[in-house]
């Protein structure tokens, strides 16, 4: 499976051990981890660094994995999160991708899957920039009087 170059993943989970078995099976597929237990701490983490894909469980103490998400996307809308959760329902399922979550998986999370989901989340990112500045260089071409 070939994930976009230096693709920089941030995992969000309350569970430490969690979150260190994840991050060593991601590096070891050549993902960049920034791992986090709070969701206060990732919406803090998530300005100050350059993080492409964000995957947050969805129950949290403190902020709650979809606060958690709502705050990442008002910071940093070009994020595009993965939601994870051990007690998947449909209406939270459809809450996360209400607030612009990209996908929502089951934990345990098969790794495979989830660096398949990482792929596409990591390029429906590049086209999204790409877009935006298209149209930022558009505008700026627009308002020059050459």
């Amino acid at each position: 499976m070939d994930i976009p170059m230096a693709t920089k993943v941030m995992l969000v989970d309350d569970e430490q051990q969690f979150v260190e078995l994840l991050s060593q099976r991601l590096e070891l597929r050549g993902i960049k981890v920034t791992a986090v237990t709070s969701g206060e701490r990732a919406v803090s983490e998530v300005v100050d660094r350059n993080i492409d894909i964000a995957v947050v469980d969805l129950a949290m103490p403190g902020i709650d994995g979809i606060e958690t998400l709502k705050r990442i996307k008002e910071k940093r809308p070009d994020v595009e999160v993965i939601m994870l959760t051990g007690q998947a329902t449909v209406r939270s399922g459809i809450e996360a991708m209400k607030h612009g979550a990209i996908d929502f998986l089951e934990k345990p999370v098969d790794i495979n899957i989830l660096m398949e989901k990482i792929k596409v989340a990591k390029e429906s990112r590049m086209k999204a920039l790409e877009k935006k500045s298209i149209a930022d260089l558009q505008n700026i071409l627009k308002s020059k009087s050459w």
